[in-house]
Formats: C-alpha cells, structure tokens, sequence
C-alpha cells in the first residue's frame, strides 16, 4: 500500500526535496561563478595600474567569495546523496553516462579550484604577484570549468544523444563528443554563465549603490565597484537577452511541449501564432483565460513567418504535459527581470553620460532593489527548464516516476523537513554573515585631490556636511 506523508507520496516528496536543495545550493555558484572572475579582473587591474583602490575592492570582495564558495560546496555535497538515496534507479540506469562526467568535473574544476584557493586567499605577500595572479586566474577557469560539466551533464538530461541502452535498461555511450556537446549544450551553458556574470554584477552594483546611499560617495573603491557593475550591466544584460532567445529557438526545436507551456498555447493556431503578455493558464480545461496577447507576432520570435501555423498542447497527452502555470510564471519571472535589468543597465549608461553616475540616487535605489534580482531570475531559470521538462528525468527516454527510490513517504518527509531547519538555520546564518561583510565600507585609497565635489554638494546629497569615515580608513574629508 503506497503511503502518504501530509497528503503527498514519496515520489512527489522526492521531487520537493531536491528542487530544495539544488535551487538553494545554486545561488551560491551562481554568484561565485561571476565573483571569481570580478576577483581576476580586480587583481590584474590592481597589479597593471597599482592603484589601490582595486587592492581594496578585491581584499572586500575575496572573504564574501571564500564563504559563499564554501556554502556552495557543502550544500552541493549534500545535494549530491539524493542521487544515492530518492533517485538509486535513475542513478543505476544513467551512472554510465553521467557517472564519467560528472567524476570529469571533480577531476578538472573542482581540484582546480580547491587547489590554488589558498594561494588565492592566504598568498599575496608570501608568493610573488604573478603567481598569486595565476592562482586567482586559475580559481575563476576552475569555477567556469565546474559550471561547462555540469550543464553538459544537465543538457544531456534534456537533449540525449550518443548513447544506446542495453538489456539491463542502462543508458550506455556509444560517443562520448556527441554525449558532452549534446544539442542543447552549447545554448545552456552561455545562458548560464552569461546569468551567473549578470547575477554578480547586480550583487556588486546593489552593494555598491548602498554605499552610495549611505553618503559613502568619496570612497573610490565605492565608485569603482558601482561603475564596473553598471558597466557590465549595460553590456551584458542585452547579450543575455539574445542568448535566451537563441536558447529559446533550441528548446522549441527538441522541446515543443515545454514551449508551448512556457507561452501558454493550450490551442492550435492556423492563421499566425500570438505572442501571450499575461493570462491565468488553466490546464483542466486546457485554456489560457483573461489571455492578454500581440497577434501574430509570436510566429516571427519562433523563427517562423507571421500566418504560421502551430500545434498546441491540445495535441500532446495529458499525461505529457507539464505543470503549466508553474513553468508559465517562472518563465515571465526571468524574462520580465531579464528586461530590468537591460533597463538599469541603460539608465546608467544615460546618468553616466550625464556625469552624474554618482549623484542620481534614483539610480542608487534601484540598483540597491535589483541587487538579488540575479538570483531571482536564474531560479526562475531552473524552475522553467526543469519543470517544463517533466513528465521526464531524461526527456523522451525515462520518466520521472521511474526514476525514483522504493521509499516510505514518511521516511523521503522527515528528511525534507530537517533538510528545510537545518538549511535555514546554517546558510541562514552564513546568508547573515555575507551581509554584515557587504555592509561594510572597502578600505580606503588615499584621499584624491582632483574629484570635482561641487555637483555632488549641488545635488543636495549631503550639502556641507563630512561623511562618517569608516573604521580603518584613512583619508581625510573634503574640507569646506
């Protein structure tokens, strides 16, 4: 007899705790990811321009980048046991293809990093300033490195290819180019690590402008972080939304159904496709109700010619189907936060034009409200990629009800439980640390001389008053 804990089986039970778990363990990637990188950057400025400020946003930003890596690390390893113990059968049937793939990521990303994080942390002044520099340098490929094996492990979920199964029932490879660079790899994983460069960019430019807001103006490392976050934002955020849509062209191609859901095309269109803004999907009744939409323009977005026709999910079993709303709204989530933040991005290339990047503190306060927007968007990211794809674990190829462990409901709950207290609890407070550290001020360059403080007092943002300095720093303020 099947048992039940709170109303739900241990299958769907499963599924909770690991969307828990891996959505709550990829913030932190995502973040180190474009942190790693931002530490690179700021390293090889410093050491070309031996300008000091660089020095300080790097020794700011390396112990945020030493926490948050390692909470990624041990939420990753938990994560990794699920594998073991709710999903023993698809572990069994896939093992041979991504057991190899996965111990390639160990071997290549994570010894990597593990090995010159020391260097990278503890090594400036011990070992000489090239060295340190490939240590930082070799952190931020391993980082990039981890992210390509596990989107390669992830994409083959989505789009198989290379393999054969034997009589046992196990995915075997036949080639191992066309497992790694499966169809949709290359798409997903500039995606992603154009998504991971983004997140960190607002995380910066959001703790940059509470800085600012802050009257912490004067601080050249303050100005320094919040200019090359907004840099990035402008040149980065219309990048992504260009790889989304190619990405988006891909999906259709191997995926129709998790399209079709993510646009909420229930029917089939003969005479030009919709391009749906907003509507309840109904799934029960196989509609998109209070449906608000741009005709026809949905067919030129899809590669298609504006009277194209297509098949709605009024063509695919609904036992094919995935959950709609879920992988509806999510993917409205992304993309709407996706356009946020190409509009910040612009705002600033506007103020900067201006000369006043440092003055407008409309601009502050939004960057401050889109700081964790990042993290928003690529969770919102997963839950449209890994919904959309259900009912399958490999798409076309094995369900997710096939997938699972025999286990009691009540034993997969427990553990969710104390999965939801004991994360919480523990990254709660590491998530608490990382903001303490982010609230400080970046030690301060020495007082320059040449910044023009007139338009800053003209815009009233702190008229004739001096600035708390921080503990530690040490220049002087603007005199009256």
């Amino acid at each position: 007899m099947e048992t039940t804990f709170l109303g739900l089986d241990a299958l769907m039970l499963a599924r909770i705790q690991f969307a828990f778990t891996v959505a709550f363990h990829f913030i932190f990637p995502a973040f180190t990811i474009g942190l790693a990188s931002f530490l690179a950057v700021l390293n090889g400025w410093y050491l070309w321009s031996k300008d000091e400020a660089y020095l300080h946003l790097f020794n700011f930003w390396l112990k945020i980048f030493a926490i948050t890596f390692a909470m990624g690390v041990v939420s990753g390893i938990v994560m990794s046991y699920q594998f073991g113990t709710n999903w023993s059968v698809f572990s069994d049937r896939t093992g041979p293809v991504l057991g190899p793939l996965m111990a390639y990521e160990v071997l290549t990303a994570f010894f990597l990093e593990a090995g010159f994080l020391g260097i990278m942390l503890f090594g400036r002044g011990k070992v000489g300033n090239g060295l340190h520099m490939v240590a930082t340098l070799m952190v931020a490929v391993g980082t990039a490195i981890s992210a390509t094996w596990i989107l390669s492990v992830n994409s083959w979920m989505h789009t198989p290819a290379g393999f054969s199964v034997n009589d046992a029932g196990q995915f075997v490879p036949e080639d191992w180019w066309a497992v790694i660079f499966n169809p949709s790899f290359p798409y997903r994983l500039i995606h992603t690590l154009t998504a991971a460069y983004l997140t960190t960019a607002f995380i910066v430019g959001g703790v940059g402008a509470w800085h600012l807001l802050r009257g912490r103006w004067q601080n050249k490392s303050v100005r320094k972080m919040f200019s090359m976050a907004m840099w990035m934002a402008a040149i980065v955020a219309p990048l992504q939304i260009v790889f989304g849509h190619e990405q988006g062209l891909n999906t259709y191609e191997y995926q129709p159904t998790k399209v079709l859901a993510m646009e909420g095309h229930f029917e089939t269109h003969e005479n030009g496709i919709p391009l749906y803004l907003f509507g309840i999907p109904n799934q029960e009744e196989g509609r998109l109700d209070y449906a608000v939409g741009i005709p026809k323009i949905g067919g030129p977005i899809l590669g298609k010619g504006w009277n194209a026709s297509m098949d709605g999910l009024d063509t695919v079993p609904e036992a094919e189907q995935p959950p709609v709303a879920m992988v509806f709204w999510s993917f409205r989530i992304m993309v709407g936060i996706g356009f946020l933040m190409m509009g910040v991005g612009l705002w600033s290339l506007w103020v900067r034009w201006k000369g006043r990047l440092y003055e407008d503190r409309w601009l502050h306060r939004a960057a401050l409200v889109m700081g964790p927007s990042g993290l928003v968007a690529v969770i919102a990211g997963w839950i449209t990629t890994e919904v959309g794809r259900q009912p399958y674990v490999v798409y076309g190829e094995m369900l997710t009800a096939e997938a699972s462990s025999p286990l009691d409901a009540g034993a997969v709950g427990a553990s969710l439980l104390a999965f939801i207290v004991i994360y919480f609890a523990v990254f709660g407070a590491g998530v608490g640390y990382l903001f303490k550290l982010m609230g400080k001020t970046p030690e301060r360059a020495p007082y320059e001389e040449d910044i023009d403080y007139g338009p800053l007092r003209a815009s009233g943002i702190v008229p004739g008053v001096q600035q708390e300095a921080p503990k530690g720093g040490n220049d002087r303020q603007p005199a009256e």
